[in-house]
């Protein structure tokens, strides 16, 4: 059985990628790419809440889509220094989330972490950003004892990074050259209110 999909004459075959965001439906479990980066969760008894700062509108809105994608609805508001707040209400979906993600009330990746195009493509929509040798993706300054972990798992699907500090315009894994192709192909489809380089 062939993965490639019929395409019109003329145009190439596009292969579908076994970690890509066409290799299986939308899931709760997803949302670990935002905790991957600048994402929280909170656990308030057997429910959690899961949010994210994001710095432009067209995020908020790309968001928000993708949550509902999976079932959850989400709210937004702005924080007053034209940044805004993508936030889940407290749910019993999300419990299972931040038990894998919390100890002690920290945040840490899971045992056997892992990032596919579903999850970088909400990492991307949520902390994408761009600079002359490739395209960021951000994290939170708070998270410095794990991003080795992170940056592990994104070598995994292909995607070996170099870590920018804070002072070089970080913290931020940067993804350059030719990796910027491998990006476009887990990620999928640049949503239509991003802007053009700001998704591969």
């Amino acid at each position: 059985m062939s993965l490639s999909r019929a395409d019109p004459p003329g145009e190439p075959v596009r292969q579908l990628s076994l970690f890509g965001t066409e290799a299986a439906d939308p899931s709760v479990a997803d949302l670990s790419g935002l905790l991957a980066g600048p994402g929280e969760v909170h656990r308030m008894g057997r429910t959690a809440r899961l949010s994210v700062e994001v710095d432009a509108a067209w995020r908020v809105h790309v968001l928000v889509a993708e949550l509902a994608r999976r079932g959850l609805a989400a709210g937004w508001e702005p924080t007053g220094d034209q940044r805004y707040v993508v936030r889940t209400s407290y749910l019993t979906t999300l419990a299972p989330l931040a038990t894998a993600w919390l100890a002690g009330g920290v945040k840490r990746p899971p045992t056997h972490f892992h990032l596919h195009g579903r999850r970088l493509r909400l990492w991307l929509a949520a902390a994408g950003a761009a600079d002359d040798a490739g395209l960021l993706l951000r994290l939170h300054p708070r998270d410095e004892p794990w991003w080795p972990v992170v940056r592990a798992a994104l070598a995994v699907v292909g995607l070996p990074a170099a870590l920018l500090e804070a002072e070089a315009g970080g913290p931020a894994f940067r993804i350059g050259g030719r990796r910027l192709a491998r990006l476009a192909e887990l990620v999928g489809d640049r949503p239509s209110t991003a802007p053009t380089h700001l998704w591969p």
